[in-house]
């Protein structure tokens, strides 16, 4: 029984972090990151990829669009915004994509 509370203890403590590309910086700090997931179908076992956008909280507006950036989920900051950048892992050239 001390060992379940123990190991609940110290996962408790920890915080869900995640990495994703900016798709957005345009509300005020405020940035928009889109989460890559890939995971093995159940029935058909093909890898499939889904996407996550989370609404996260950039203080000093430093994220722009197209970087690689790390979040952590926080307390909520507002009715959106549950998650905070934490750093930005890759800084994008400055080329934007064409739509398609």
């Amino acid at each position: 029984m001390a060992d379940t509370t123990t190991q609940t203890a110290s996962t408790r403590g920890t915080r869900k972090e995640r990495v994703g590309e900016v798709l957005s910086n345009k509300m005020t700090k405020t940035i928009v990151v889109r989460v890559q997931r890939r995971f093995a179908h159940p029935r058909f076992k093909k890898v499939v990829t889904a996407y996550s956008k989370f609404y996260a909280h950039d203080e000093k507006s430093e994220a722009k669009v197209g970087d690689t950036v790390r979040i952590e989920e926080t307390r909520p900051l507002s009715k959106l915004k549950r998650w905070r950048l934490v750093e930005v892992v890759d800084k994008s050239s400055g080329v934007e994509r064409v739509a398609a």
